[in-house]
């Protein structure tokens, strides 16, 4: 796990090089505090900037940004390739020699003998990276599968800078800065953003399972992007999974355990995150099925009721014999991390997870370097409670024609502002933006557009904003989206590409390497990823919960009792903490003043919002969260 940064002046003009790629390489040190370097061919216009994690190979061996045996192409790599050493005998059958034992070399190894694009097809792992190709004076960036590692890039005055973190392209001479508009009113829309948005206007996200290629002649518009890997298109040749119960559990069994062993293989301390539910209880499992020694796992605790869930996890741990390390968090301690968000996570970010998140990673961090976690598994094995609730909702609406349910939803529109100024002074209390919601939700025309509707708050980034409302995402491959009608499925894609990458994988990103953890996911192991595409609806829900196929690998190590309980997720009480201790803070970011600052949000409603909140009228915390983190962020790089 590292951190690389860079840029390309297709002008040929880089100025202070040394001096630059230096300070974009310094932001990222708690990414990378073992080692560092830089590279770059000034009559080229290029440099490379790298900070290392070391993990495998812990000699000088593994130093970066690393240049290939021919000198051809020069690597800054970010993450890890499990299957290295495979494909490093294969190499060697071929022929190419190694003096360390790398992934990196390896990487390098495998673009000289099959080129980039293949080369990537066979990498299994989490990364991102800058490849420089000296003979061809082409940049490429190239980001794994899932989303994993991240990448951001983008045209500043001339220049294209690439960097882990917006931090490291901060530091450039020709950033500009500056906020997306656009991009604020899909934060508050979602509470995180979107690959390929980007806070900063002429910044994005390297899609997941993408490559970009640059040639040194280029300019801004010229980079092409690519997918090497596609899901949708992986689901359409996949032949379906046709064994029964037993032969499902044996081959996902094999597959994570195959998945876990790769993963464990690491020069430094390793441990796993454990909360005690299905997914990390199923790799913490297979760690020990595998380890000669007691695997070390981690999980906090809150003494808030209904947000814990150390004793679940001690259990489980206390039944596999793992060496356990709890920690039990108070209010205090998880205030205190609150002012460091807008640092960690360098771009405005909402889910309010992140905060034990980090805890949990800091724990980790004082007894190991890498961590596996359990995520994912919602997403490949139908767990979201939500998908149930919709797909009961869209089989009750979708036996009455689209055009009724859409003329319906005007005719409540039309009416509804009649309505709340005639009973509203009645009631003085009646929800009509509930009937409001409703009536939406009945007109949805689709399973993406009713997930949309659920799970966004399109009227709110509206209101804050002062934006008109925005069309939903489009879909990637609409033809494949919609040969693959199952309700469920389409549910599942829509989490793989957007949630897992864009919020999920960047909250545990972020945190993690903010105390410079190395954290790894067995689940989105590419094998088990298609494998779980494979296997039809019936694996995945059965008897009214999902994630039922996992559940039966999972029963094979720990008892049913141990973690059959309800999900409550991985939450904090902000809710309550902003009407307490978070108040004064709150407020300061949400005053008139402070909201007027930025020029970019509307004091009225937001001020409206905050009031029925203290008020205890109603819940507002996720429409607050947000905003809070935007106007935390933009007081830490405004």
């Amino acid at each position: 796990m590292c951190g690389i940064a860079g840029y390309l002046a297709p002008n040929g003009k880089m100025g202070r090089f040394s001096e630059t790629l230096s300070a974009m390489a310094e932001t990222l040190r708690h990414r990378g505090p073992d080692d560092g370097g830089i590279w770059y061919d000034a009559e080229k216009g290029v440099g490379l900037a790298h900070r290392r994690l070391a993990i495998l190979d812990l000699s000088s061996a593994g130093h970066q940004p690393m240049h290939a045996a021919s000198g051809r192409y020069v690597l800054a790599f970010n993450g890890e390739v499990y299957n290295f050493q495979e494909l490093q005998r294969e190499l060697g059958e071929l022929g190419r020699r190694f003096r360390g034992h790398s992934d990196t070399e390896v990487m390098l190894a495998a673009f000289e003998e099959w080129g980039v694009a293949a080369a990537l097809t066979r990498f299994i792992g989490m990364f991102a990276f800058a490849l420089w190709d000296r003979q061809r004076d082409t940049l490429y960036l190239a980001r794994d599968r899932a989303g994993e590692k991240p990448l951001y890039y983008g045209w500043c005055g001339g220049s294209f800078l690439f960097g882990s973190e917006l931090k490291a392209l901060r530091r450039h001479p020709d950033w500009k800065g500056g906020v997306d508009p656009h991009s604020l009113h899909l934060l508050l829309r979602y509470t995180y953003l979107p690959a390929p948005h980007c806070i900063h206007p002429g910044i994005s996200k390297l899609p997941a399972g993408s490559l970009l290629t640059l040639s040194s002649g280029g300019s801004s518009g010229s980079e092409r992007i690519v997918p090497y890997w596609s899901l949708l298109e992986n689901l359409q040749r996949a032949e379906p999974f046709t064994g029964g119960d037993l032969e499902a559990r044996q081959a996902l069994g094999a597959a994570l355990s195959r998945a876990v062993k790769r993963q464990m293989v690491s020069d430094v301390p390793l441990g796993a995150f454990l909360s005690g539910g299905i997914d990390s209880s199923t790799v913490v499992a297979l760690m020990q099925a595998q380890s000669p020694r007691p695997v070390k796992t981690f999980t906090i605790g809150f003494y808030e009721k209904g947000y814990d869930e150390a004793a679940q996890a001690r259990a489980v741990a206390s039944h596999l014999g793992t060496d356990h390390t709890e920690l039990y968090v108070t209010d205090r301690e998880a205030l205190e991390v609150i002012p460091k968000l807008p640092q960690f996570y360098d771009e405005p970010f909402a889910d309010s997870s992140q905060i034990p998140t980090f805890l949990l990673a800091q724990l980790a961090r004082r007894h190991v370097t890498v961590s596996l976690s359990g995520d994912g598994g919602d997403e490949l094995f139908g767990g979201y409670r939500r998908y149930a609730l919709i797909e009961r909702h869209w089989r009750r609406i979708s036996r009455v024609p689209g055009s009724l349910r859409r003329a319906a939803f005007r005719g409540i529109e039309q009416a509804l502002p009649l309505a709340e100024r005639a009973l509203g002074r009645l009631t003085g209390s009646l929800d009509l933006d509930r009937l409001r919601r409703l009536a939406r939700l009945a007109a949805a025309g689709s399973v993406p557009e009713l997930n949309e509707l659920l799970t966004c708050y399109d009227r709110w980034a509206e209101a804050a904003t002062g934006q008109a409302a925005l069309p939903a995402l489009p879909l990637a491959n609409r033809e494949l989206w919609e040969a693959h009608p199952e309700t469920l499925e389409h549910l599942m894609l829509l989490d793989f590409q957007r949630y897992l990458p864009d919020d999920i994988l960047v909250k545990v990103d972020r945190a993690a390497m903010a105390v410079s953890l190395e954290t790894r996911i067995p689940l989105l192991d590419p094998e088990v990823i298609e494998l779980s595409w494979r296997l039809p609806r019936h694996f995945k829900w059965r008897e009214g919960q999902g994630k039922w196929l996992l559940r039966q690998v999972l029963y094979q190590h720990v008892p049913r009792n141990l973690v059959e309980r309800p999900k409550c997720g991985f939450g904090i009480p902000v809710g309550l903490w902003l009407k307490g201790p978070l108040k004064e803070w709150g407020e300061s970011l949400l005053s008139e003043a402070a909201l007027q600052r930025s020029g970019l949000l509307v004091p009225g409603p937001i001020r409206r919002t905050w009031q029925e909140h203290l008020s205890g009228a109603r819940d507002r915390t996720f429409e607050l969260w947000p905003v809070l983190m935007f106007q935390a962020w933009l007081e830490d790089n405004g």
